[in-house]
């Protein structure tokens, strides 16, 4: 099934609903990703010149950290089947000066574009791969019977038939035992390509950065050098099965379904923005922030940026912003940049309700992990209700005494929790169960309840 395919079965309604397996609350935040990434399907099935009008609505998440900002792009992209880059607003630097400048986001996504297109395309030519790469290695388990003519081409002995019949009906045989896998355990040499050695760019600009595939260039120039292997024939298959795959596959078609996907289905979620917005007004631009902004601008309107895949327009990406904009504004980003960010959710804090939910009901859910770490020690650990609501509800007294990191808080209070039995098992803990109860979880962590100096469990 193609990303395509998938995006058309996901409604905004059951996308919201895949979300809450793993996202507790933050109904709008999802309602808002979910209907733009319905919006990315929509357009595709508009025809006729309207299409290339019709621009996606970005947004920005607003809240403060540990809320679920980062966790939904996340989940998102893996709904979307589409390329999808996380990136942090804070580690790009203006034009001009050291560091990574923005326009790299656009050749990192389509990098992702180009390694996603490339395994669904090697998956589809899979079973004639493997089917090559056994035909090579029976060559070199009974090589065929051949002679070379004056035009230094092979054809059978036509003065030794019965040897062509004979080899012909023993590669058959172990043809059916490879297939078999009775000599996946037989160790066999065998050589294959070895890639040449590419040009490393020392400086501020790498080859990506200049948009210029410096390795295929001088992978062209230098004759590829074989290498021989020996392993066993299982893993021989697979290594020949690859070298074989990347044969059938044509490179330029597969390099431009990629901008495709890129430019039409292509997310990029930009963490921590409101690290960039400049709150000195009247200070003039700032290199390190306002400077970004403006470099980032022309890529959120718009604009063509080169890869070494080829030109990659921006126009069509659909772009997720979020910080926590406890010191900056939203109003601080320039005022063309917010325009681009038509679509602004505030995620809320989370409640004791919500840290209850948080540690129960997800699939990843963090109860569900420490018992799944604990079971593999033969360990079972049993969350009782009233435990639970007692993490719970000591996770929220700390988040509100101290900082709030929101659910990020729960992995120090189960840390501290649990570090006892973490550490025991299996040498001085010999118990095979234990009942985490409100009592326990009380005598546990009562110091850190009592004691308003928490610097030590601040993560």
């Amino acid at each position: 099934m193609t990303s395509e395919d998938f995006n058309k079965q996901l409604t905004p309604s059951q996308i919201v609903s895949e979300l809450n397996n793993y996202i507790i609350g933050q109904h709008e935040a999802k309602r808002a990703v979910a209907i733009a990434l319905r919006n990315r399907w929509r357009r595709q099935q508009v025809t006729g010149s309207l299409r290339e009008e019709i621009m996606p609505n970005n947004i920005i998440l607003i809240g403060p950290t540990g809320v679920g900002k980062t966790e939904i792009a996340r989940r998102l992209a893996r709904l979307a089947g589409a390329p999808f880059i996380k990136v942090e607003a804070s580690k790009y630097t203006e034009v001009g000066y050291v560091g990574r400048d923005v326009e790299s986001m656009i050749r990192d996504l389509t990098e992702i574009a180009v390694n996603m297109v490339r395994s669904e395309k090697t998956e589809e030519v899979r079973q004639k791969a493997v089917d090559m790469a056994e035909e090579r290695i029976l060559d070199i388990l009974i090589p065929p019977v051949v002679i070379n003519t004056p035009n230094q081409e092979q054809i059978e002995d036509p003065e030794n038939p019965e040897s062509s019949v004979a080899n012909k009906k023993t590669r058959e045989w172990l043809r059916e035992k490879l297939k078999r896998g009775d000599m996946d355990e037989k160790i066999i040499e065998f050589e294959i390509t070895q890639p040449a050695v590419g040009m490393q760019i020392m400086g501020p600009l790498g080859g990506d950065d200049m948009g210029i595939n410096l390795q295929e260039i001088m992978s062209n120039m230098i004759p590829k050098k074989k290498k021989k292997r020996k392993t066993k024939i299982a893993d021989a298959r697979e290594i020949l099965a690859n070298e074989e795959a990347q044969k059938l596959i044509d490179m330029d078609n597969l390099h431009k379904e990629a901008v495709s996907r890129a430019e039409n289905s292509g997310i990029v979620f930009i963490d921590e923005i409101d690290k960039v917005a400049g709150g000195n007004r009247g200070a003039g631009p700032d290199v390190s922030r306002e400077g970004v902004q403006r470099d980032l601008l022309p890529i959120v309107e718009g604009s063509t940026v080169n890869t070494k895949y080829g030109p990659v327009k921006t126009d069509h990406i659909l772009f997720i912003a979020s910080g926590a904009f406890h010191i900056s504004k939203p109003s601080d980003l320039i005022p063309e940049l917010q325009g681009r960010f038509p679509i602004r959710v505030e995620l809320k804090s989370l409640t004791e309700e919500d840290f209850i939910k948080i540690l129960s009901i997800p699939q990843n859910a963090l109860l569900k992990q420490y018992a799944s770490l604990l079971e593999t020690e033969g360990v079972n650990v049993i969350f009782k209700e009233d435990g639970i609501a007692e993490i719970a509800k000591i996770a929220f007294q700390v988040n509100e005494q101290v900082e709030n990191i929101g659910a990020r808080r729960l992995h120090t209070i189960l840390s501290t929790l649990l570090d006892e039995i973490l550490f025991g098992v299996p040498d001085t803990l010999t118990e095979k169960e234990f009942e985490i109860t409100a009592e326990l979880v009380q005598k546990k962590l009562s110091v850190i309840v009592e004691d308003r100096d928490l610097s030590k469990f601040i993560l």
